[in-house]
């Protein structure tokens, strides 16, 4: 079973801060391949850095390598939409997975499940995998309805996919109250329930079902053993080089 273990730079990170990243991931994981055995590690940078950073990875972004990711896409190729950008363009920048659903992106741009579901379908159609971010509240988490939340919002972005289509999914289940600057860690028990749930709708059927929230060096090795994990979707710990590289170490062992 390949092991995803990847980060989203959301809207940090200059062009210069960017290629000392990527160029420094690229030299590590040429000196470590046990980094990349067994592994699949991803970056989303900024559009503004996607190139820089595909440059900067070289070979590591080549087959077996760092997958590089775009932190939205419109779900149309071309078209008055101003601002956004397409799915063929950060194709055309080297991304090869989008980030779809994120819950800052339907808290504060409007980002519906219908929205989603467009979104998945755009990024499948031009052999990108899609990465399907879902999440609840702490208030739905705390009147027990996560499972039936996260599922609906799984269910209506990926209505109507089966087979072949529908393996090249990534899952994120990413519950908002774990996340971002004041988030809390969720603990094992608190994961166990809502990774049951996609494994038994998902397991076998999409490429993997990960897990993120405030993630650290310090929870990474028990998150990965729950359950239903294959793999983290990391924030703070990531942005920094040395804490990917020793999430990568974890993972690997």
């Amino acid at each position: 079973m390949t092991t995803w273990v990847g980060t989203s730079w959301k809207m940090n990170f200059s062009l210069a801060q960017a290629r000392d990243y990527a160029t420094g991931l690229a030299a590590a994981l040429a000196e470590r391949p046990e980094l990349t055995s067994g592994m699949q590690p991803f970056v989303i940078p900024p559009f503004t850095a996607l190139t820089t950073v595909r440059d900067a990875l070289g070979a590591a972004g080549g087959p077996g390598g760092v997958l590089l990711g775009a932190q939205n896409a419109h779900w149309e190729d071309a078209g008055a939409w101003t601002g956004e950008v397409s799915v063929p363009q950060v194709a055309d920048a080297g991304a090869r997975l989008v980030e779809i659903g994120h819950s800052e992106r339907r808290q504060h741009f409007a980002e519906t499940v219908e929205r989603t579901r467009l979104k998945v379908r755009a990024t499948l159609r031009h052999g990108l995998v899609p990465l399907l971010c879902v999440g609840e509240p702490a208030e739905v988490r705390d009147d027990g309805g996560s499972t039936e939340y996260i599922l609906d919002q799984a269910r209506g972005a990926l209505e109507g996919l089966e087979g072949a289509p529908l393996g090249d999914v990534l899952l994120a289940y990413e519950p908002i109250w774990a996340i971002g600057e004041h988030g809390r860690p969720a603990t094992e028990d608190e994961l166990a329930e809502p990774m049951a749930a996609l494994q038994a709708e998902y397991g076998g059927r999409v490429r993997a079902v990960l897990y993120g929230g405030s993630v650290s060096t310090d929870n990474a090795g028990p998150l990965l053993g729950v359950p239903g994990v294959d793999g983290l979707f990391v924030g703070r710990t990531a942005w920094n080089l040395e804490g990917y590289l020793r999430l990568l170490e974890i993972a690997a062992s």
